[in-house]
């Protein structure tokens, strides 16, 4: 599982493949996204731009990202 510590309010679910390494660029995680093989909390996510907050799990290609917030980490 990879741990992705937000440091802000979200994240946009293409931005966050692409900065995961899931996807290789933009529009490749876009297209991930319209074939409907990444999932927000168990359930199949089809929109490009939602919106990804801490405590969230986003799942593609076998690889699992979990959302922390920033200052979840921070003593």
């Amino acid at each position: 599982m990879i741990t992705f510590q937000l440091n802000r309010e979200f994240i946009a679910l293409c931005d966050l493949l692409k900065v995961e390494g899931i996807a290789e660029s933009g529009g490749q995680a876009k297209a991930m996204v319209a074939d409907g093989i990444v999932t927000v909390d168990g359930v199949r996510e089809l929109r490009k731009s939602a919106k990804i907050r801490a405590g969230q799990v986003v799942t593609c290609l076998g690889q699992t990202i979990e959302v922390v917030s920033d200052s979840h980490t921070k003593s």
